[in-house]
């Protein structure tokens, strides 16, 4: 399947049932850029906008680039972001338009080498370019649980990919002063929500009987470690930060 069109049928439960990203993340994509009222963002794979608004929401105005309509179409509005119907590979920008370019739990999805030379192209010379990934944290019970389920009913192996993803970024060589930096992150849901969060994920089952399996065990994980109707999902965002040019 071409990964543009990966979500199409995900887009709603994406929009709920994704992450948010924590304050200390954005404060390491924005920090040293100057006011963030000045600061021109593109953020590429933006989704349904998770990440967009809370920079817009810094004050920062957002090129999200997002190829996929229904992902686009689910997206909430704010008016400091820009929806732009383009790729990773080939986002439209004009050359040195930005000081942030980044890509939030997309990078996988990304042809690498074409995606780090667009970003390069259109990042300005003292701006940054980054990847940002939320994990699980596995040392806790209901996180490793769940993290189990998505192991033996997953179709494909996306943590590889993340974890390529990251590499290709990092060894990039128009980049400097690459850092990795990791946030706690957690996710707080009831039982839907938990069930939405398996449901925006790509390679798990969507329908059919593996999809009610998945859903049976989901809710049993639920009963197990529920406290007042709620669990919580501990999860590390990984950063990997860049400065642009040769240094």
């Amino acid at each position: 399947m071409n990964p543009t069109e990966r979500f199409t049928d995900r887009a709603e439960a994406y929009a709920t049932g994704r992450p948010s990203y924590p304050p200390a993340a954005l404060d390491l994509l924005l920090g040293g850029l100057g006011d963030p009222a000045d600061v021109v963002v593109a953020d590429l794979g933006a989704g349904t906008g998770i990440g967009a608004r809370l920079l817009a929401e810094r004050g920062a105005r957002v090129f999200a680039v997002e190829p996929n309509a229904a992902m686009r179409a689910a997206a909430a509005r704010d008016p400091r972001v820009r929806w732009i119907d383009g790729t990773a590979e080939a986002t439209g920008l004009e050359e040195a338009s930005v000081d942030l370019v980044v890509a939030l739990q997309a990078f996988h999805w990304f042809r690498p080498e074409d995606a780090l030379r667009e970003m390069l192209r259109i990042v300005r010379p003292a701006g940054r370019a980054a990847v940002v990934y939320n994990e699980r944290d596995e040392d806790d019970p209901f996180t490793r649980g769940y993290g189990e389920l998505v192991r033996r009913y997953q179709t494909a192996g996306n943590e590889r990919r993340r974890a390529a993803g990251l590499e290709a970024f990092e060894s990039f060589p128009g980049w400097r002063g690459v850092r990795r930096v990791i946030a706690p992150n957690e996710q707080v849901m009831d039982g839907a929500g938990v069930v939405r969060r398996a449901s925006s994920t790509s390679n798990l089952p969507q329908d059919g009987p593996p999809a009610e399996a998945l859903r049976r065990e989901l809710h049993a994980l639920i009963d197990a470690h529920a406290a007042g109707g709620r669990v919580t999902m501990r999860l590390r965002t990984i950063l990997v930060l860049a400065d642009v040019g040769s240094g």
